[in-house]
């Protein structure tokens, strides 16, 4: 890949939008919008153009929400790194509250990472000094040689991992790669991350759904390749290493964050999923 992610940009498309059209209700994020460059009219319209709009833009904030509450918990128990996987035009590095203790690494495709650089400094966005960059193409390097190189990442202290919006892109093979190696951190390490149950297990409907989906990031060349059952995901998180698992599928997402939201009724086949090495976490 050569170009940025288009499939980063949408998801920044539906974070600005839900700042807009829902008030950050679910999600606050005062950059969302000044990041993409965009006036408030262009991504409203983005965002709402086709039918699923309104589903995934609270799907996407509620998976940020879900992430930013686990990672405030994860640093009052002794985080002191985040660790932002495929990174896209996430601005938590630029609002981070907890600047003075949590020092963040961005993850991302060269590509995408080096258009983002240049949308921070077009929109006049502040890089901080407690966030370092780490270009990796996850198909081609490995997470852990490309963290080992750098002298800012200390692998004994404890560390959150953000992997939002990434692991459908890439293979198992690669998704076991950077799990193992986030298992193996000997400072204990924390992971959350989203995915979707397998098309065959949805109801015909929601597949008819998911294959839509499918077949317009396949289009941006950006297919799914990679989806999970709670189950074999379970397993083989336990047998890595991870412990604590709390995983929320549809209708767990829905009772936690939209429950006065009768309109979203659909099962769209989409997890959220945190996991810890650390064994106490009291």
């Amino acid at each position: 890949m050569t170009k940025p992610s288009r499939t980063a940009w949408a998801a920044a498309v539906h974070r600005a939008a839900h700042q807009i059209l829902e008030k950050g209700s679910i999600f606050a994020d005062p950059l969302a919008l000044r990041i993409l460059g965009e006036e408030a009219e262009t991504i409203t319209r983005e965002s709402e153009e086709r039918m699923s709009g309104r589903r995934m833009r609270l799907f996407v904030a509620c998976r940020s929400r879900f992430a930013e509450d686990a990672l405030a918990a994860a640093i009052e128990n002794g985080v002191r790194q985040l660790v932002v996987l495929g990174a896209g035009l996430d601005t938590f590095a630029y609002r981070n509250p907890y600047s003075d203790r949590l020092h963040v690494f961005e993850v991302d495709h060269p590509a995408t990472q080096d258009w983002k650089r240049q949308r921070l400094q077009d929109a006049g966005i502040s890089v901080s000094s407690s966030l370092t960059f780490i270009p990796v193409d996850f198909e081609q390097q490995t997470l852990a040689t490309e963290m080992a190189a750098n002298s800012s990442f200390d692998p004994l202290a404890q560390t959150f991992f953000a992997w939002l919006g990434v692991v459908p892109y890439l293979t198992e093979e690669a998704i076991w790669s950077t799990l193992d190696f986030v298992a193996s951190l000997p400072g204990g390490a924390h992971v959350v991350f989203d995915y979707s149950d397998p098309p065959d297990t949805l109801p015909p409907d929601e597949k008819a759904l998911h294959e839509e989906r499918g077949t317009r990031v396949s289009a941006l060349g950006e297919p799914w390749i990679t989806h999970f059952t709670a189950d074999e995901l379970r397993t083989k998180l336990a047998t890595l290493g991870f412990r604590d698992v709390e995983d929320l599928g549809p209708s767990e997402i829905r009772a936690r964050y939209l429950p006065h939201r009768p309109g979203i009724t659909r099962d769209n086949g989409g997890h959220y999923l945190r996991a810890t090495t650390i064994r106490d976490r009291s």
